[in-house]
């Protein structure tokens, strides 16, 4: 009797071979975000924003429910694109052009679409870099998230044959002009700068201004697993500890947009009414990150811009530095143009901030 022949169905992931410029990927699975959600993600960060804290809070000054975290709502997104873009990732390398642009609240169901925009092989013939500028929607169709990411992804034969080099011209920064649509008009009056946790408004705040968020947390690889599990992001590099122990590292690898969430969380202290993250410019992951290292910030304020046509809030443009088992009071970040010790997070973003 001969054995019967199928298609396989499972899938390895895609290569860098894989993409092509001007690919669009309708990824899965639809997800809808719980309260659930929201509470395990203050539970893995600690973060304390009163707004999406307290739904009193939230409601007294004009929004209809608590929303989501901003940064859960990212992870959520990006999550969605990992088995498709990044599941045979080697690292993740940046991001880019990133605007919140809608709400998001418990009950909502998020789905994502990417577009490659961008190809390039690395040098060593092993891997490639792709470029992604991915879309978040919710069950409405309404585009909550829109940002460009680029990763290096392993090819599966190093003497494959890979497209013509396109690195996409991105922008440096998203313009105050194009801020705002993800923060509905606030009641000042009704914020309550007490139960905040601070009383510092937009006016406190003056370009150059360095803070020093002062705490520290020590990362744990199961909290990594949960967080990542709760996104549902896929990324072998996280999870698999088997393959990892023959990897360049030896061990798991903590995932970038952990490091970005527990330095938001951080921030809390310094920066408690930025309550909304409008943008993220660039970021850059520049050290890798592992079980037991512990996590500082420091954030250095860039500018400060009025939103046009908007007196409830103003727009705070900050870096925010992270780095691994060192303070930050003496604000670690360059040598020339190389990083100093440590660092292992550069964030360049937008925050609006009740005037």
């Amino acid at each position: 009797m001969n054995p019967v022949v199928t298609k396989a169905k499972t899938t390895a992931g895609n290569f860098f071979e894989d993409f092509s410029l001007g690919q669009v990927i309708h990824h899965a699975t639809p997800r809808t975000i719980t309260s659930g959600d929201v509470s395990l993600y203050g539970a893995l960060y600690g973060t304390r924003f009163a707004v999406q804290s307290a739904e009193s809070f939230a409601k007294a000054i004009g929004y209809s429910q608590a929303p989501v975290d901003d940064l859960l709502v990212f992870h959520v997104v990006f999550g969605k694109t990992v088995p498709d873009i990044s599941l045979n990732a080697v690292a993740n390398l940046g991001y880019a052009a990133c605007r919140f642009l809608a709400p998001v609240y418990p009950g909502d169901t998020l789905t994502a679409v990417s577009e490659v925009i961008g190809l390039r092989e690395n040098a060593n013939k092993t891997s490639g870099v792709v470029y992604v500028r991915s879309t978040g929607f919710n069950q409405n169709g309404v585009e909550v998230l829109d940002y460009v990411r680029w990763v290096m992804v392993r090819k599966r034969d190093e003497h494959g044959a890979t497209p013509e080099a396109v690195v996409p011209k991105l922008p440096s920064a998203i313009s105050a002009d194009q801020l705002g649509s993800g923060l509905p008009p606030i009641h000042v009056r009704e914020y309550n700068f007490r139960l905040a946790g601070s009383e510092h408004r937009f006016e406190d705040y003056a370009p150059g201004e360095r803070i020093d968020h002062v705490d520290g947390m020590t990362v744990e690889d199961a909290e990594q697993q949960i967080a990542t599990r709760l996104y549902q992001n896929t990324a072998k590099v996280h999870f698999n500890n088997f393959a990892q122990k023959s990897d360049r590292f030896g061990k798991r690898l903590i995932y970038g947009g952990h490091v970005i969430s527990l330095a938001r969380a951080l921030s809390f202290n310094g920066l408690a009414n930025a309550f909304h993250i409008a943008a993220i410019n660039g970021g850059r992951h520049v050290a890798p990150l592992f079980a037991g290292d512990t996590v500082f910030a420091w954030t250095e304020v860039l500018d400060a811009q009025e939103l046009p046509g908007r007196k409830d809030a103003g727009a705070l443009r900050l870096r925010t530095i992270a780095t691994k088992d060192r303070p930050c009071a003496d604000h670690p970040y360059k040598n020339g143009d190389e990083y100093e010790t440590g660092v292992i997070l550069d964030l360049d973003y937008w925050v609006l901030i009740p005037r």
